[in-house]
Formats: C-alpha cells, sequence, structure tokens
C-alpha cells in the first residue's frame, strides 16, 4: 500500500509548481543559445524513450531533466528572437501566467451557468479588442453582432461559410447546394478551400481568382465583378466573398471597401481574414489597411501572432451573430437551464460553441 499512486497535495503543487517555473524561466533567459531549427532527425525521440508507459511515478525533477536532454533538442524554438519563419507566434510572460490560471481553474464553459464568467468575460474582452481595432458598433454585443474567440483562423472562416450556407440555403431551397460559389484570392489561405469541403460545396466553385503584381496581389475588384457576372449568367450562385488583410505568401492586403461593396451588391456573405496583419492595425498609423471593413460581415484576426497571447487565440466578430445561432446551435436537454432561457441571447451562448476559452480572454486583457 506504501507504492499505491496518490494525489498531488497543495503543498507538492506549490513546490513542483515553483520549479516547473523556474524552468520555464531559465529557458526564456537562455533561449537565444538554442539553434533555432532542431537538429534532430526522424525519429529520434522514439530511441530515447520506453516502448511502453512505466508502471511507477518518477521524480518530478528526473522528468524536468528528460525535457532538458531528450525534449528541448527536437524543439523548434518558436519564441526565439531569432525565429522568423511562417509567422510570429510570440507568447508573454502574461500569457504563460493566464494559462496557469486557466489550467488550474478548468473551466468548462459550455453553457452561461457552468461558469458565468467564462462567457461574459470573453464577450467584454472582444469588445474590448473590437474597439481598438477601431471595428464598426455592429460587431460589438451590445447589438446583433458581437465577437467569440475561436482557436484558429481556420476555424472562424469555417464557422462564418457555415452560416452564410445555411442563410442563403434558407432563401433559395436546399437543393440549390450544388451551385453556391465562394471567391477568393488565390493568395488566400488554404483553409478557405478546406471549409469549403466541409461545407459541401463543390471544389469547382471555389474560385481561388489570380492576383498578379499589377495589384500587389491583392483581388481585383473588376476581375472579380467580372466572374461573378459570369457565374450569374449560367445559372450560379455567388454568396461569400473572402477578403485577406496579410496573405500567407505576401502579405497583400485586398481593396476591401470595394470588395465589400461588390458582395452587398451581389447579396454575399463578406469575410475578412486578417489574421496574419490585422493585429498590426491597432496601431493608428496601420489603421487604414482595415478601410471597408464596415462592409463586411465578419472579420477575424489572430491574437496569438503579434498580440504576446498563447496559441491558440483567434478572435472572430460578425455583426448578425443570428446567423451563426441558425446555422450552428442545438438545443439538447442538457444545455437547457431556466437562467439561460430567460437572459439576453447576449449573453447566452450564441455560436453553438460555448464561450469557452476562458483562459484564452484572461490572455488578451492581461496582455494589454
Amino acid at each position: 500500500m506504501e507504492n499505491r499512486l496518490k494525489p498531488m497535495d497543495a503543498e507538492q503543487l506549490r513546490e513542483y509548481g515553483h520549479k516547473m517555473v523556474d524552468f520555464i524561466a531559465d529557458y526564456y533567459k537562455t533561449i537565444e543559445n538554442f539553434p533555432v531549427l532542431s537538429q534532430v532527425e526522424p525519429g529520434y525521440l522514439r530511441n530515447l524513450l520506453p516502448d511502453s508507459a512505466p508502471n511507477q511515478p518518477d521524480s518530478f525533477q528526473h522528468v524536468l531533466d528528460d525535457i532538458q536532454a531528450k525534449i528541448l533538442p527536437g524543439v523548434t524554438h518558436w519564441q526565439s528572437p531569432n525565429y522568423f519563419a511562417y509567422y510570429p507566434s510570440n507568447s508573454s510572460v502574461a500569457g504563460f501566467v493566464g494559462e496557469m490560471l486557466s489550467a488550474g481553474l478548468n473551466i468548462v464553459g459550455f453553457s452561461w451557468i457552468t461558469s458565468p464568467a467564462a462567457t461574459e468575460l470573453e464577450m467584454i474582452v472582444l469588445d474590448w479588442l473590437a474597439k481598438m481595432l477601431k471595428l464598426p458598433e455592429d460587431f460589438l454585443s451590445a447589438g446583433q453582432g458581437g465577437g467569440v474567440i475561436q482557436g484558429t483562423a481556420s476555424e472562424a472562416v469555417l464557422v462564418v461559410l457555415l452560416a452564410a450556407r445555411d442563410k442563403v440555403l434558407r432563401r433559395v431551397g436546399k437543393d440549390a447546394l450544388e451551385k453556391l460559389v465562394v471567391y477568393a484570392s488565390d493568395q488566400m489561405h488554404s483553409s478557405l478551400q478546406k471549409a469549403c469541403q466541409i461545407a459541401g460545396i463543390h471544389p469547382e466553385n471555389c474560385r481561388l481568382l489570380k492576383a498578379t503584381s499589377s495589384t500587389n496581389y491583392a483581388l481585383s475588384p473588376e476581375f472579380l465583378s467580372e466572374t461573378i457576372s459570369q457565374d450569374l449568367t449560367i445559372g450560379l450562385i455567388p454568396f461569400f466573398l473572402c477578403a485577406t488583410v496579410g496573405t500567407t505568401s505576401s502579405t497583400a492586403v485586398d481593396p476591401l471597401l470595394s470588395l465589400g461593396k461588390i458582395a452587398k451588391s451581389n447579396g454575399m456573405w463578406f469575410h475578412v481574414d486578417a489574421a496574419y496583419a490585422g493585429s498590426a492595425c491597432v496601431c493608428p498609423e496601420f489603421r487604414h489597411y482595415m478601410d471597408g471593413v464596415e462592409e463586411a460581415d465578419s472579420f477575424n484576426m489572430n491574437a496569438h501572432k503579434w498580440f504576446l497571447t498563447n496559441f491558440d487565440c483567434s478572435a472572430l466578430w460578425v455583426k448578425d451573430r443570428s446567423a451563426l445561432v441558425q446555422a450552428l446551435s442545438t438545443n439538447p436537454e442538457y444545455l437547457k437551464n431556466k437562467i439561460t432561457e430567460t437572459m439576453d441571447g447576449i449573453t447566452t451562448v450564441w455560436l453553438g460553441k460555448p464561450a469557452m476559452l476562458y483562459k484564452k480572454s484572461y490572455q488578451v486583457g492581461q496582455t494589454f
């Protein structure tokens, strides 16, 4: 019985927690000494670890020693000041502390009543962030819109694409799915194509229009209008346009105002993917890159890129949250409760996916 596994008590948590903080602090203190790109060969770790899980617990210090000797050599150090690949993904001490608090509280916020602070804090912080970005008031939770935290921009574009799809199908009939057409620049992130596949949009109806150096690799409004006209002529239904503020391949910025007007005149949902560069627009000198966002139905940016917030934290705003509710919500018995049913829809779960990422709201708030 003496070797029986026992849960860690409060004092052990205090001791080991301090050791883990020291370990991470030392890592950041010496991070510039590591090669940015891991130097290991594929399969290196299998030769260093046992074939099966141990039957007995190991000492905490030995675990830390293993991490130092076996894990860190296989890490590509995204937080290194010498890291310039892909996109910025810089965390911070505030983000790390927020993760600790989140892990300790371990909230499961699948409805307002399961943890009211989770839903309400997320709404408040997303409103703060919207105001920092000078988003139109339609995107604030006091009206018909609001913000919600997604994991990634890929999730965000899928969510709004599904909302847009269901909205148009309610109007034209569900049998028209094969006629729906999506438009974006060929510089758009590949997540749009994946979202189309998941949403049942025919691959040939995902129009990724060629962008050239003549427009600084931004989507041409004239080319878009021409393509939409051609599609209408053959009986297709344009329903979704995605513009980008900071494309992955060239950091191009699409002309939001012109594109938004084209979308509106054709009754299309207009989504702005500012995953890469949207965070820079909190700076007044860069805000003009978002001019025209007032025409958008939805807007997304990644706080986990330039906002020193731990991955993953992608902020999505919509002008009309009812479109998301109708497309994505379910109402099983275990989610029903009197408080949620009697409260204003603003403070209930309006995405079908709960306002559950309390930790990310905490981090965003702390980062600022």
